[in-house]
């Protein structure tokens, strides 16, 4: 049986030992636009898990794309793509991170940026101590047992 190198490998960790009774998975990747696909099918998976609509998990996977797109010329050649998704009731919050070539800011003028900010709520972005990460939270209206009107 091949074992997966410790580097690439998607772990679980209990929720429960956080306090909080929800998974929480990590994924890291070589910092590559080629492993963006990866990221937004593990995102798929863990939303259609939390109950998202099929739309909510369309949106989901845009907003990681756009995250990626902010992320991704920010990184360090040869460093890895840190992939956070933290699971509530009906919400997932995602974190990219890297490290960083500089400590650059996050272009809050970008079409990726905008895209994001329309898709997700509580968007944040930018660098500290040699990393850059952009985080946000995607809500499910059915998984949350709310309607549009409710909102």
């Amino acid at each position: 049986m091949a074992s997966t190198p410790p580097d690439q490998q998607t772990t679980q960790h209990d929720g429960a030992a956080a306090g909080d009774g929800h998974a929480h998975v990590e994924l890291r990747l070589p910092a590559e636009g080629v492993y963006a696909t990866i990221v937004r099918t593990t995102a798929a998976g863990l939303a259609a898990r939390l109950d998202f609509t099929i739309d909510e998990i369309e949106d989901l996977r845009i907003a990681i794309g756009e995250a990626s797109a902010l992320v991704m010329p920010q990184a360090d050649p040869e460093s890895d793509l840190v992939c956070r998704f933290h699971l509530g009731a009906g919400s997932m919050t995602v974190e990219l991170e890297t490290d960083a070539i500089d400590e650059p800011d996050a272009d809050r003028d970008s079409f990726a940026w905008q895209v994001l900010e329309t898709l997700a709520e509580d968007v944040d972005a930018g660098s500290s101590g040699g990393r850059f990460r952009t985080r946000f939270t995607m809500r499910s209206q059915v998984a949350a047992g709310t309607t549009g009107a409710e909102r």
